[in-house]
């Protein structure tokens, strides 16, 4: 039994968390293939003299801790969001088809040979970003008209989206000449690389902004998970609600998948374990999720570094690796659950 959240018990779980994951991070940023001194990092560089720990760290491990920290933290915060608007424990930004459609935005630009640049981004990142937004759209559209928004008709409007845009995806990649074929593969399984610190604050930010817009409607988010009949009873606006949680969370994930390719399970299995641990509330799920979600990319990403080191793993192959076995049990625990109910 779970105590009820007060103000200063969030703030603290929240401040700890946060000591958790810059701690992490100063972690990660020691551990690569190449043996750094902080205190030599920390000292500088000039153009006279370089200084490689600097150069290593600053330009290197930096930005990748950072990049990872973010796709986690977003994956992770609208994995919470679309199992509160769905209310079915399985459901995460991989499953309802939203990655997938940033895939095949992806490969897109990658077969038609696209070279041009927008603020800074590559045409895969905002093929990316425009095919995940197009996915939420047509799931939510779908969704509408097979259940009028029926959580069941949108779960499964998700599931047919990501099955068709997957398959979409391989005959293409069957169709690709030899190195658009690897370039795509390897944004497909999931990606860490080096961004400039430009992409990283405007993406940080929009991630940020869109975790607070969530946080403010978590109370929503508490009321409906009980249903939406009980969450109308309370005086929720639930098509409003249901709407701008889709919307954000879509958002959110557009921007992640646009940095660093397909990484599944970061949004399903985090906000289990987060609310195993600590309860249901959203108002402290979110926050705790984004924040645990961030160590645990950092965590998969700083693994898939080295344990093949020189060579280096795509993340999503590690994150798949741990969140495959845990959402088989995880679709045990839920038939199970629903069998004992009937």
């Amino acid at each position: 039994m779970h105590r009820t959240l007060s103000p200063r018990t969030l703030l603290l779980r929240v401040a700890l968390a946060a000591v958790v994951l810059a701690a992490v991070m100063l972690a990660c940023a020691l551990v690569g293939t190449e043996r750094i001194s902080l205190a030599s990092a920390l000292s500088g560089s000039d153009p006279a003299s370089p200084n490689p720990d600097f150069e290593i760290l600053m330009h290197v491990r930096v930005p990748r801790i950072v990049l990872a920290a973010i796709v986690g933290a977003a994956l992770a915060g609208a994995g919470v969001t679309l199992q509160a608007v769905l209310r079915n424990p399985l459901a995460d930004p991989y499953i309802l088809g939203i990655s997938s459609g940033a895939g095949l935005g992806a490969i897109l630009a990658v077969i038609g040979g696209l070279n041009w640049t927008l603020f800074g981004r590559s045409p895969i990142a905002a093929f990316a970003f425009a095919g995940a937004l197009s996915t939420v759209w047509l799931v939510w559209m779908v969704g509408r008209v097979t259940g009028k928004f029926h959580v069941t008709g949108l779960l499964l409007a998700g599931v047919v989206v990501n099955a068709c845009f997957s398959a979409v995806i391989m005959f293409l990649t069957s169709i690709a000449r030899s190195q658009e074929v690897h370039a795509t593969i390897f944004w497909l399984m999931g990606n860490m690389a080096e961004e400039d610190f430009l992409v990283l604050w405007v993406s940080g930010g929009s991630v940020l902004a869109g975790l607070v817009a969530l946080f403010f409607i978590s109370p929503q988010l508490n009321a409906l998970s009980f249903g939406p009949v009980e969450a109308q009873s309370m005086g929720i606006n639930v098509r409003r609600t249901q709407f701008v949680a889709f919307a954000v969370a879509a958002f959110i994930t557009a921007v992640a998948v646009s940095l660093s390719g397909l990484i599944g399970f970061v949004g399903l299995i985090v906000p289990h374990g987060v609310r195993l641990v600590l309860g249901p509330d959203h108002r402290q799920l979110l926050p705790l999720s984004s924040l645990v979600g961030a160590v645990f990319l950092l965590l998969a990403d700083t693994l898939a570094r080295v344990v093949v080191a020189p060579a280096q793993l795509p993340v999503g192959v590690i994150t798949a690796m741990i969140g495959g076995p845990f959402f088989l049990v995880l679709l045990m625990r839920y038939n199970r659950k629903v069998y004992r109910l009937t």
